[in-house]
């Protein structure tokens, strides 16, 4: 499955303009099931069936509808139609074990932490914050964090090609990449490489892992890396005020603005 398109595009520069071939990064929904029940539906990069598995564990783990991999019987992937009109769509079916399917609470805990459901600002945080416990990371060293970007971006053959898409990383203590993977949506990016250290138990690792992300820090970002127990979260861009008061509520090391020459620290942790 290509990720990329080939388009006809006419292309301006210095006064000039030139008919090209460009090539742009492909966007397609995915639509995820639980036990054969609607869950979410989201526009993705496609990467093939593997990648769309990971991005389900990810967004699953994120939502609190599973704790572990083995949780997860199996998840089915699927082209076909819709049950109700022609469109074609991309299906990932997650198959949980009886205990966890049955569990209304682990269903609401992911509705409850999804500030779009109704909650907003300081009660988001509480709501999310009372379901974890909080973080215990090491303080890594800001040379160290410094070299991340540059290790991420030697990953992104894909926006190389296009400019047109995120990426989410996560890496061990020593800056060793753990997982790597691009999306058209940050999000996207980071449920990927979740849900890739989820299924090949490179998580929970006592904080120390740290996610960079090539956008801004979000509410939601900081969510999926409280879920995932990941101790440290770097962006490339901003940090909202929502990550740095749930990522100092519960703490996790929350950087922005991560470039080779520099940094801005938000946690304590971190700045001791």
């Amino acid at each position: 499955m290509n990720p990329t398109q080939i388009v006809r595009a006419l292309q301006h520069r210095e006064g000039t303009a030139r008919e090209v071939e460009d090539a742009v990064v492909v966007e397609e929904p995915l639509e995820i099931r639980v036990n054969g029940r609607p869950f979410s539906a989201t526009m993705r990069t496609p990467q093939g069936d593997e990648t769309d598995r990971f991005l389900t564990l990810g967004l699953l783990l994120a939502e609190g509808v599973i704790s572990s991999y083995d949780d997860v019987v199996e998840v089915k992937i699927s082209a076909r139609c819709r049950d109700f009109n022609g469109d074609l769509t991309n299906l990932a079916d997650a198959i949980l074990i009886e205990d966890v399917s049955d569990s209304g609470a682990k269903w609401a805990r992911g509705i409850i932490s999804n500030s779009s459901c109704g909650l907003c600002g300081h009660a988001s945080v509480e709501a999310l914050s009372s379901q974890l416990t909080p973080l215990n990371p090491t303080p890594l060293n800001v040379e160290l964090l410094r070299r991340l970007p540059e290790r991420m971006r030697a990953q992104q053959t894909i926006f190389s090609q296009t400019g047109g898409l995120h990426a989410a990383a996560i890496f061990d203590s020593a800056g060793e990449i753990l997982a790597c993977f691009e999306d058209i949506g940050r999000h996207n990016a980071t449920d990927k490489a979740v849900g890739f250290c989820l299924q090949n138990d490179l998580l929970f690792d006592s904080g120390n892992l740290v996610l960079l992300v090539s956008g801004r820090a979000s509410f939601e970002i900081i969510q999926k890396a409280l879920r995932a127990r990941i101790g440290t979260v770097a962006a490339v861009s901003a940090a909202s005020s929502l990550a740095v008061e749930l990522a100092r509520k519960n703490g996790l090391n929350l950087v922005g603005f991560l470039r080779e020459r520099g940094l801005t620290i938000y946690s304590e942790s971190l700045a001791r």
